[in-house]
C-alpha cells in the first residue's frame, strides 16, 4: 500500500495488491449470441450490468408477471397483512382462470403457503388470482399495488394490468426492470426466495414440475420463473450463485423452451467466466481516519455503513487503485453517519466506484481550551 498527499485535500491512495506478481485480467469477449428479442444480465450483489441486448424494450412478460405478484405477496407477509397459514376461499373467477393452473376448486379454502407454491412452482394462474383477491379484494386493485411497488423499485418502463401475465393490451415490462425486480426479491426476501428452487409441488393429488429446467441441469441455479404466450414467446428469468457471486439473467422472446434454457445458460456461464464480485470494505470497518479540529477526539474513524462490493473483470482485482479525498479542514461536531470524505476506486484509470466515507461514531465539540488551541493552529494553517 502506498500513500501520498496533495493540494487542499488529503488524498490517500491504496493499491489492492495481494501478491508480488499481479494476475493478468481475462479479456472480455462479446456476450454469446442468444436468439431473444431482449436480454439483460447483472451481478445481483452490485447491480452491475454484465451483458444486455435491447434491455429497455417494453415487451409482454407472460408468466414472468408472477414475479411481481410474488413480490407483492412477500411484502404482505413481511408486513403481517397476511400469514402463511391463512386460508383463502377460492372464488369462481380464480377457479375459472385459463392457462397453467394448480387445480384449486371453487369454494374450497386453501392455505396461502400452498397458493404460493402453486404460483411459484406450478405457475398457476388460479393461484395468482386467489392471492391477489385475498390481499387486495380484487385483481384490479392488486394490479395497482403491483405498479406502485414497481415505481418504488425504479421499474419505470413497466405496467401491470393483472396478476397472471395473461395477454392484455398495455401489459408490459422490460428485461432491465425484471432484473431489478429479481434482485429485489433475492435481497429483500432471502428466506422466501428459496421457494423458487423447489422442483415439484403436489396439490389435489396432482404433481407438477417447475418449468425452469435450469434447476435440473445447473446446480448453481435456484430460481426464478418461466413464461410463455404466443405474443411474448418463451421467456426466463434465472438466478444462479457460484463462489460467492450471484447473477440474474433475463431472457425475453425466444422461439422455444430449449432456446430460452440454452440462451440463459450461456449468459449465466458468460457472466461467471469473465466477471467476479469482490468485497472491498465491510460495514463499520475503519477505512481511514480524519483529523477533526475543535473536537473532543483528535480524529474520527471513517468507513462505510453497508458492505461495499464491486464487480470486476475476472483477474483485475490486483490493479485496483483507491483514493480517499478528505477536506483539509474538518471541524466538530461530527455525527455518526455524517459524510466526511469521498472514496473513489479506479481500474486502469477508469472510475468504478465513488462513495462517501462516513463517521463511524460521534465526535462532539471539544472543551473551550481545545477549541481555542485549534483556532490558533488553524489561523497559522
Amino acid at each position: 500500500m502506498s500513500i501520498r498527499t496533495s493540494g487542499a485535500l488529503l488524498a490517500l491512495v491504496f493499491l489492492f495488491t495481494t501478491n508480488t506478481y499481479a494476475q493478468s485480467a481475462l479479456p472480455v469477449p462479446a456476450p454469446p449470441i442468444v436468439g431473444a428479442k431482449s436480454y439483460h444480465v447483472i451481478d445481483a450483489t452490485t447491480g452491475h450490468e454484465l451483458a444486455s441486448l435491447d434491455p429497455d424494450t417494453p415487451l409482454p412478460p407472460a408468466s414472468l408477471t408472477k414475479i411481481m405478484t410474488t413480490y407483492v405477496v412477500f411484502k404482505a407477509l413481511r408486513q403481517g397483512q397476511i400469514l402463511l397459514d391463512d386460508e383463502v376461499t377460492i372464488s369462481e373467477r380464480a377457479w375459472r382462470m385459463p392457462g397453467s393452473r394448480m387445480f384449486i376448486e371453487v369454494g374450497k379454502r386453501v392455505r396461502v403457503e400452498d397458493l404460493l407454491m402453486g404460483m411459484i412452482v406450478q405457475s398457476g394462474n388460479d393461484a395468482s388470482v386467489a392471492l391477489a383477491e385475498h390481499i387486495a379484494g380484487s385483481e384490479d386493485v392488486f394490479a395497482q399495488m403491483m405498479n406502485q411497488y414497481a415505481q418504488q423499485l425504479g421499474m419505470l418502463s413497466s405496467n401491470f394490468l393483472n396478476a397472471t401475465g395473461l395477454p392484455a393490451e398495455g401489459h408490459v415490462t422490460t428485461a432491465r426492470d425484471l432484473a431489478t425486480l429479481a434482485r429485489a426479491i433475492v435481497q429483500e426476501f432471502p428466506d422466501y426466495y428459496a421457494w423458487h428452487a423447489v422442483k415439484e409441488f403436489t396439490y389435489n393429488d396432482i404433481k407438477q414440475d417447475n418449468r425452469n429446467s435450469l434447476l435440473w441441469r445447473d446446480s448453481s441455479v435456484d430460481g426464478l420463473k418461466t413464461g410463455h404466450t404466443e405474443e411474448a414467446g418463451f421467456c426466463l428469468v434465472a438466478s444462479a450463485q457460484r463462489d460467492g457471486m450471484r447473477i440474474v439473467s433475463v431472457v425475453l422472446g425466444t422461439s422455444s423452451t430449449r432456446a430460452r434454457t440454452e440462451g440463459s445458460q450461456a449468459l449465466i456461464n458468460y457472466g461467471f467466466r469473465f466477471f467476479e464480485t469482490r468485497l472491498l470494505f465491510k460495514a463499520g470497518e475503519e477505512v481511514t481516519t480524519a483529523r477533526i479540529w475543535k473536537s473532543q477526539n483528535l480524529t474520527s474513524r471513517l468507513g462505510v455503513l453497508e458492505d461495499l462490493y464491486i464487480t470486476l473483470r475476472r483477474g483485475s482485482y490486483d490493479r485496483l487503485e483507491s483514493t480517499i479525498d478528505i477536506p483539509a479542514i474538518v471541524e466538530a461536531p461530527i455525527a455518526a453517519g455524517q459524510p466526511v470524505a469521498e472514496l473513489k476506486v479506479r481500474l486502469d484509470g477508469q472510475q468504478l466506484v465513488s462513495v462517501p466515507l462516513r463517521a463511524l461514531e460521534d465526535n462532539p465539540t471539544g472543551s473551550l481550551w481545545q477549541r481555542s488551541k485549534d483556532s490558533v493552529s488553524l489561523w497559522f494553517e
